[in-house]
């Protein structure tokens, strides 16, 4: 799709009933994502979420799906060890349908990118705002403002592709730096909160169905307003995404 220049409509996901209807809206690609944490459990954070969750709810989705590529992520504590601990926790999320696993932050995860990759399982990297570190960066913050920075990013980005990663999501990073990102890689780059110039986009399927309480991040829009169905809902985010309308830099201040 990257290739061929087609945005890749991605939304999370976290059970069977939600994944037919996504499927069916033409998403491409299912995220099922530790925000699960947050979006279902009412957490402040992702910190929380346990491997056996997210087996469970990567199951669940790939019991509802038929044709969407499956994200599964590896929560906080379950890739920091060792590799041999993420290899055994990777070859759970894929035992039940997941495929691909998603694992968040640059440097240091290149040897278990690359471990992962040489035993057949493909995984997803995330850079930018990375949740499981939210602590680390003094909460939710845009990453890559200044040049030193960006730099920093784009050598991850860099080193990560050259470990066998095939996809990479940035997050709250501004949208030239994702721009230029996108188009320096030769892996699809998944944007959330990076402006429009990725190869695609994320969202949390509930933060896009209006579902979360509070005011929403600054990136994201409600698909339910003038929707008459989640369905409608869903179609529009995936025909809006291809169709290069979101996100709209200039509304969302990129």
């Amino acid at each position: 799709m990257r290739i061929a220049g087609e945005k890749i409509a991605v939304l999370t996901c976290y059970d069977a009933a939600f994944a037919r209807v996504l499927d069916d809206a033409g998403v491409d690609s299912l995220l099922v994502g530790d925000s699960l944490g947050m979006v279902l459990q009412g957490r402040a954070t992702t910190l929380a979420v346990t491997m056996q969750e997210m087996v469970y709810h990567t199951g669940c989705v790939a019991r509802g799906n038929r044709t969407a590529w499956i994200i599964a992520d590896l929560p906080f504590g379950s890739y920091q060890e060792s590799t041999e601990v993420a290899m055994r926790n990777a070859t759970l999320l894929m035992q039940q349908g997941a495929h691909m696993v998603k694992i968040e932050g640059g440097g240091w995860t290149a040897p278990i990118v690359r471990f992962l990759v040489d035993r057949g399982v493909p995984v997803c990297a995330h850079l930018g705002f990375t949740p499981q570190s939210v602590h680390a960066l003094g909460g939710y913050r845009v990453q890559g403002r200044d040049e030193a920075a960006a730099r920093v990013l784009c050598r991850q980005a860099e080193e990560l592709a050259a470990a066998g990663a095939e996809l990479l999501v940035v997050e709250m990073v501004p949208a030239a730096v994702a721009r230029d990102l996108t188009n320096s890689l030769s892996i699809p780059v998944i944007g959330i909160g990076a402006g429009v110039g990725c190869s695609g986009q994320v969202l949390v399927l509930h933060d896009m169905l209006g579902l979360t309480g509070g005011e929403p991040l600054r990136f994201v829009r409600n698909f339910m307003d003038g929707s008459t169905s989640i369905e409608h809902a869903v179609s529009q985010y995936v025909a809006d995404v291809k169709g290069g309308r979101f996100p709209d830099d200039a509304l969302h201040g990129f």
